[in-house]
């Protein structure tokens, strides 16, 4: 049997992506391709401040970059961080399949063995 290859994992991308109102601004900025705190503040349902410190920690997760842009910054998903996220996801999900499996031929065995001696 072999081990599945697992990548280290991230904790401050996974954070950043684990909250469902970053998801949905990772979405809209795929959507609209750019998009500012008050753009994006107009889409959601939590304040502009929210929406920063949203933004904030999706910067810092190299999921999303800004630019200056007048009194605002336009933020971008950076599409190969993402990509490596969505790598990450599927690499931790294809490991617990492995162990679900065996945790699954484990208790066959067992139910087996008694089986076999009633």
């Amino acid at each position: 049997m072999t081990a599945a290859v697992v990548e280290p994992v991230d904790d401050e991308l996974w954070s950043a992506i684990g909250d469902p109102t970053r998801r949905r601004m990772l979405d809209l900025l795929l959507l609209d391709g750019v998009g500012t705190a008050t753009s994006l503040g107009q889409q959601l349902p939590v304040t502009r401040q929210a929406v920063a410190k949203h933004l904030t920690v999706l910067e810092r997760a190299g999921l999303v970059h800004a630019s200056p842009a007048g009194r605002e910054r336009r933020y971008r998903v950076d599409e190969a961080q993402l990509a490596r996220a969505v790598a990450s996801l599927a690499s931790v999900g294809s490991a617990w399949d492995a162990r679900l499996q065996r945790i699954k031929r484990i208790a066959e065995t067992i139910q087996r063995q008694q089986n076999h001696e009633d």
